[in-house]
């Protein structure tokens, strides 16, 4: 409960390592609130030159002096009690990717916030984003959680959605959640002020896990229905970007879509039930390549062959002549 003498605004260490986490960030820059220190993961090596690069957090909190903490844990004495010196009201956590141990989490005034990027319980776990839009999910959004020592199972605090259209990839879906989780953790931050937060317990029963993505899943089977198909190729993009082998190297698709039903009664195209062999290349289209699978032939637009950029899949199949050519 809080006081009589109720603040007006939150003493905050902020949490966070990617890109994702920026929007966040800079939304507390702009408020009311005082950030008094960021933690982020140390520097990592990046780029062909491996050279040691500070995450996007660092960098933006340096751009605003604010002080920096890259403990490679959390679980020593001396890293909590510097954490401890600090005397926050609450810290915010958004894919900070270190584990807080309980004494880290029950430090600040009001304990720890999440910023997780799935509507709780659904998609607990490291790829929320991704394995939403995999599973051919109609909607995702943001769930600002109360932090426990387990994994994303805090009391959710708030809620906001967006609708996963079929023109979205997990780049876009990205984006737009850091947005809008920025929204919601203002929203939540005043609700603390105010004493106006309702906290829920999740149902466990509705609870999935959005498993770690992997290289190796990112290969595309294309026996799999044409909806399956299209859904990785969205979900894997930006990465790992799924794949299929051609002429015995991986052959990157960045963008596909399903064909419209006017488009698959279109005569210049010429899909028929016995030409729609999973992985034959139907037609060459301006838009791109028609690709079979086990149920409707998808348009390959984007594709990247080994050592090259992403390039149009026009221009890929009509210099190489694969009409005709069947992926594996």
């Amino acid at each position: 409960m809080l006081s009589n003498s109720t603040p007006s605004s939150l003493r905050v260490i902020f949490a966070g390592t990617p890109e994702f986490s920026v929007a966040p960030l800079q939304a507390l820059l702009d408020s009311e609130h005082e950030v008094i220190a960021v933690y982020t993961q140390p520097d990592r090596p990046a780029g062909r030159g491996r050279k040691l690069t500070a995450s996007p957090v660092k960098a933006l909190a340096l751009q605003h002096n604010i002080p920096v903490y890259q403990p490679e844990s959390l679980k020593g004495e001396e890293a909590q009690q510097a954490l401890f010196a600090l005397k926050a009201d609450v810290m915010v956590v958004v894919a900070y990717g270190l584990l807080l141990p309980k004494a880290v989490l029950e430090s600040p005034r009001y304990g720890c916030l999440n910023i997780h990027a799935s509507l709780l319980p659904r998609w607990r776990g490291a790829a929320p984003i991704q394995r939403a839009i995999e599973s051919g999910d109609a909607l995702s959004g943001v769930t600002i959680m109360q932090m426990d020592i387990g994994l994303d199972t805090g009391d959710m605090l708030y809620k906001a959605t967006t609708e996963i259209t079929s023109e979205d990839n997990a780049s876009s879906l990205h984006d737009r959640l850091s947005v809008l989780g920025s929204n919601a953790l203002m929203v939540t931050l005043q609700d603390l002020l105010k004493n106006n937060l309702k906290p829920e317990k999740q149902d466990e029963t509705f609870v999935t896990y959005a498993q770690k993505l992997t290289k190796a899943e990112a290969e595309i089977q294309w026996d799999q229905s044409a909806e399956t198909i299209v859904r990785k190729i969205q979900a894997f993009n930006p990465w790992p970007v799924a794949f299929t082998s051609f002429q015995e190297k991986p052959l990157r698709i960045g963008q596909a879509r399903l064909l419209s039903a006017e488009e698959l009664q279109n005569g210049s195209i010429s899909v028929t039930p016995s030409n729609n062999q999973p992985g034959l290349v139907i037609a060459i289209e301006k838009l791109g390549m028609i690709v079979g699978t086990a149920s409707q032939p998808i348009l390959v637009q984007q594709v990247q062959p080994s050592g090259k950029k992403m390039m149009s899949a026009y221009d890929f199949a009509q210099s190489r002549q694969l009409l005709g050519y069947c992926f594996e």
